[in-house]
């Protein structure tokens, strides 16, 4: 009896052991990959390297006319790039024009770019050509991680110039997450003639 309970008690010290063994043998679950589309989903994507630029509202906004701005030469894309989200649009609103005898009528359109692309195809303007953009005023709606900024800039060929030779309206949607501010999408408008900037678009309200 006594070596009945011995041998009983032996197999069941056994089926612990081996089943901690089992356990410890079995590699943990990996983490599910995150969803599509999200900021996580993306790790390549530069970071921002200067917290100051994308810790506000304001220092995003700053930030994107400073690292287009300066005379004729590089640009740092990576500081640009890492302003906006990974799948960020920047929208050129193009107006509709009658013809003239150098080119036909043109309808009004928009032209989509992201980041990447806005890099790309501008990178050989600012290489040879000076440029400075900053804003005059801005106009800010807010809910929750929400933003919309609509900013009135001039641009100049040189910083000193006593007048820009274009002003516009820039339209920043901004989302604030992971700890930080993003440009979603940035769309922008030029004066031309018939379109002029209402007095109202010259003053800061808002935030």
């Amino acid at each position: 009896m006594i070596r009945s309970c011995n041998l009983i008690l032996c197999c069941f010290l056994m089926g612990l052991t081996l089943n901690a063994t089992a356990q410890q043998s079995t590699p943990a679950a990996s983490a599910p990959p995150p969803p599509v589309g999200t900021l996580a989903g993306h790790p390549d994507w530069p970071a921002a390297k200067n917290p100051g630029d994308v810790d506000s509202v304001d220092h995003l906004v700053a930030s994107l006319y400073d690292v287009v701005s300066g005379p004729a030469g590089q640009r740092n894309w990576d500081r640009f790039r890492a302003l906006f989200v990974p799948d960020g649009r920047i929208v050129s609103i193009v107006p509709e024009s009658a013809a003239t005898k150098d080119a036909p009528a043109r309808k009004g359109d928009a032209v989509f770019l992201t980041p990447d692309m806005f890099a790309r195809q501008n990178d050989p303007y600012f290489k040879t050509h000076s440029f400075f953009e900053r804003s005059i005023a801005n106009r800010f709606e807010e809910f929750g991680n929400l933003i919309e900024v609509w900013s009135t800039s001039e641009i100049r060929d040189a910083k000193d110039d006593a007048q820009p030779f274009s002003r516009g309206i820039d339209s920043f949607q901004i989302v604030h997450a992971h700890g930080r501010f993003w440009i979603a999408s940035l769309l922008f408008d030029h004066e031309r003639p018939g379109v002029t900037l209402p007095e109202k678009y010259l003053k800061t309200t808002g935030l």
